[in-house]
């Protein structure tokens, strides 16, 4: 009993003094529940309308008051045409925009029924639909302060339209999340854990003797995993067409020539990262904590961005998945050309130049 005991006590003082155990049993689990339970939420918030306002009477200016004052949206676009509509989906400026017909407020009290568009942009499904569903709410909460609790005797009819994916299909936003993750740790993770192993076992100083560089050695040994995840990309975009039958709406040449771009950054943070560890612990660690809780919380994959608080708006900046989701989202699902994107593309190539140069002057041609 004595000796169980005193391996208890050794264990104890082994956890102590490992900072990167403490860091995982304690920062961990604080971080999980702050992040989950403070900054995420299902619910949408201060989402971006735009406003094509026919009709310009009482009803119309009521409801678009009604909107702008709920926590739920933002009228941040006054519109004068149905084609400025469609360019703001384009470039990712609105979520909905609500058209109110002429005479709204004649057929209304007149004919007793008049009805408002809502056109949404269904690349993301679930979010958008929920938006709408809260325009329906405060229609419906308008209705009920004019008539009370007697019967209505007129109607607002709300007329829903999707675009880009009318039949709210999931694959639409789950193929291009998955995408994103799998490159992300496979590019990022294998390359640093590879080059990390080469050190622990001292065959890197092998490498580094030969007639090459030593940094055209590192960097030669990213070029299979970049050869890898690629046949990922295409295995990805084979499944996702012939299995979940999602159809590509824009330039194949383009969506590989940017999943390249992303495999290369993931690749470049993986050797910086492999620069600076010494042990495949900490490189997995890095990878698996470090990269997979960024890419989920600040990808827009599984929450809105901008739902979060804005200090957590501002970090979602500088994680690489962020910026390519859109792009993916653009142009499988929008069908978008490259005029959509460079914005994106520019920055992907921004931070990978970054990772390199960082990575070269942490290169180390000295083991000891």
């Amino acid at each position: 009993m004595k000796i169980f005991i005193a391996f208890i006590q050794k264990e104890f003082w082994h956890v102590l003094r490992d900072i990167r155990s403490l860091v995982i049993l304690l920062g961990l689990p604080v971080f999980m529940i702050l992040i989950f339970g403070f900054a995420l939420s299902t619910e949408v918030k201060d989402s971006s309308v735009a406003i094509l306002d026919f009709s310009g009477d009482d009803v119309s200016r009521e409801l678009i008051a009604r909107l702008d004052a709920s926590r739920y949206f933002q009228v941040t676009h006054r519109l004068e045409r149905f084609s400025e509509l469609e360019t703001l989906f384009k470039e990712n400026k609105v979520r909905l925009g609500i058209i109110f017909n002429p005479h709204l407020q004649d057929d209304l009290f007149g004919e007793g029924e008049a009805s408002i568009q809502i056109i949404g942009n269904a690349v993301d499904p679930n979010t958008t639909n929920t938006s709408m569903q809260y325009v329906q709410n405060i229609v419906g909460d308008y209705q009920r302060e004019i008539w009370g609790e007697m019967e209505i005797p007129y109607q607002i009819d709300v007329d829903y339209r999707m675009l880009y994916n009318p039949q709210l299909e999931s694959s639409y936003t789950f193929v291009p999340g998955v995408m994103m993750l799998i490159l992300m740790l496979l590019g990022a993770m294998m390359t640093s854990v590879s080059i990390v192993r080469e050190k622990e076992m001292g065959t890197m100083e092998v490498l580094l003797v030969s007639p090459m560089k030593p940094f055209i050695v590192v960097i030669s040994k990213a070029v299979p995993y970049l050869v890898l995840c690629f046949i990922d990309v295409l295995i990805i975009l084979g499944l996702a067409y012939t299995v979940m039958g999602m159809p590509l709406r824009g330039s194949l040449p383009l969506l590989l020539g940017m999943s390249t771009l992303f495999i290369i950054t993931t690749l470049s943070l993986g050797l910086l990262i492999s620069n600076l560890v010494d042990s495949q612990q900490v490189a997995m660690f890095l990878s698996l904590v470090g990269f997979l809780m960024p890419a989920l919380v600040f990808g827009g994959f599984m929450f809105p961005i901008e739902n979060m608080p804005e200090v957590l708006q501002v970090i979602s900046h500088v994680v690489p998945t962020r910026w390519f989701f859109v792009i993916l989202k653009n142009i499988m699902v929008k069908g978008l050309g490259f005029s959509y994107i460079y914005k994106e593309a520019m920055i992907l190539t921004g931070m990978t130049i970054f990772f390199l140069v960082v990575a070269t002057k942490k290169f180390k041609t000295r083991l000891a």
